[in-house]
């Protein structure tokens, strides 16, 4: 078996690549239970979660966290673009 590198799946179609990686992610998801967070990430995640207990508000809606995921930054917003 010859050995791959990082540029071959390049040689691919967009299709084809998105089919590698989705079938990559598969065999990750399949064992993430045997992935162990750090004592530093567990940490993190405790002291957050109990920032959000103290206070419930200051937390954003899951749909207001989305829009700002997706939507493009105001940078790139018009009138930046206006001609």
């Amino acid at each position: 078996m010859s050995k791959i590198t990082a540029t071959d799946p390049l040689k691919l179609s967009i299709p084809e690549r998105i089919q590698l990686v989705e079938g990559i992610w598969d065999t990750i998801t399949a064992k993430a239970s045997s992935i162990e967070l750090s004592d530093e990430k567990k940490s993190i995640i405790d002291a957050r979660l109990e920032k959000y207990h103290h206070n419930p508000e200051s937390g954003s809606p899951w749909e207001d966290v989305y829009k700002r995921i997706v939507s493009p930054p105001e940078y790139l917003t018009p009138p930046f673009f206006a001609s």
